[in-house]
């Protein structure tokens, strides 16, 4: 499993909080940036009903660290669709926000059974989700 660093963590549980993990294909986190005490980052989930479905549905995942002052820990989140797409569309999405970022680094790519086992160590007494069929 990738190391998760305290903030993508928090973000993580953002987005399973809104998109059920048995659901996520993969989620490709972007290096998160500091600017004039804010911290933010984006990351793109790729949703799938299952394996054999032709299409997914590709969300931007964005979030929102006040560091200093007043507001200092205040949090926020957004998750939004963007595309319904066929599944090769995703490589090209992600290279976007890359460009569009600035990033040279590659987006940690998290897969959906990482995510759905991230999501079972945090909730142990729910019974385990079943992954999309192969």
């Amino acid at each position: 499993m990738n190391i998760l660093t305290d903030t993508r963590e928090r973000f993580l549980v953002a987005i399973i909080g809104q998109i059920a993990p048995e659901r996520i294909a993969e989620i490709h986190f972007f290096q998160p940036i500091r600017q004039s005490g804010v911290e933010s980052g984006v990351a793109v989930v790729v949703e799938s009903a299952d394996a054999d479905a032709p299409r997914i549905v590709v969300y931007t995942a964005r979030y929102r660290l006040v560091l200093k002052g007043p507001d200092r820990g205040k949090w926020e989140t957004s998750i939004v669709a963007e595309a319904d797409a066929p599944l090769v569309t995703v490589e090209a999405v992600v290279r976007g926000v890359q460009r569009r970022a600035g990033d040279v680094d590659d987006p940690t790519r998290m897969e959906g059974d990482e995510v759905r086992a991230f999501a079972e160590a945090r909730n142990p007494n729910q019974p385990p989700t079943p992954a999309p069929a192969a």
